[in-house]
């Protein structure tokens, strides 16, 4: 009689706008990934370097960074068409975060000041089209898609990300104590 096989949780994640610190939490949960590996199989993610999630689809995506320019929002409309679930992760996804300072600014005198400095040795606006074009405002991911969890913090903490994928492999609502929603 043979063992059916095994039905891991699919992860996918994706950084946008951001210090990429949320990945950096994930990885903080150390040895308890190495227990976790035997239900979860990673698809997207700078940690597998696929670029696109698979067709197929994922059971949750953890999406971290808010919204500059148009690349961001064809990345994440993708990203959310894949995802049962869509986890926006950190303080730049959930609000802009850091990015959004830019906000008040407009546009045209952010490319001034980065580009057309008087300080700058050869002063130019590079005309790329690899370059996409920003947004007028950061934008938090929910501006975009729907959004079906959230993981506060800046970065939030890895017992949060381990709580969260705990509680989708036990099938169990996540529970986060007051400390680990926290921003720090």
């Amino acid at each position: 009689m043979s063992t059916p096989p095994v039905t891991k949780l699919r992860i996918a994640t994706c950084s946008l706008a951001g210090c990429f610190g949320c990945h950096m939490s994930l990885l903080d949960v150390d040895e308890a990934l190495a227990d976790l590996i035997e239900h979860i199989d990673f698809d997207r993610s700078p940690l597998t370097d696929i670029k696109h999630v698979s067709e197929t689809g994922v059971d949750i995506g953890l999406i971290e960074g808010g919204l500059c320019n148009r690349d961001n929002v064809d990345v994440l409309r993708e990203f959310r068409s894949r995802c049962k679930v869509l986890v926006a992760v950190g303080a730049c996804a959930m609000y802009g975060g850091v990015p959004a300072l830019r906000n008040g600014i407009p546009v045209a005198e952010l490319i001034e000041e980065a580009y057309l400095g008087a300080d700058l040795l050869n002063p130019q606006v590079p005309l790329d089209p690899e370059l996409p074009p920003l947004l007028k405002q950061v934008l938090p991911v929910h501006e975009v898609v729907p959004v079906d969890y959230t993981l506060a913090g800046c970065p939030p903490p890895a017992a949060a990300f381990r709580e969260l994928i705990m509680a989708s492999i036990e099938q169990r609502p996540v529970v986060l104590p007051e400390a680990e929603r926290r921003f720090d």
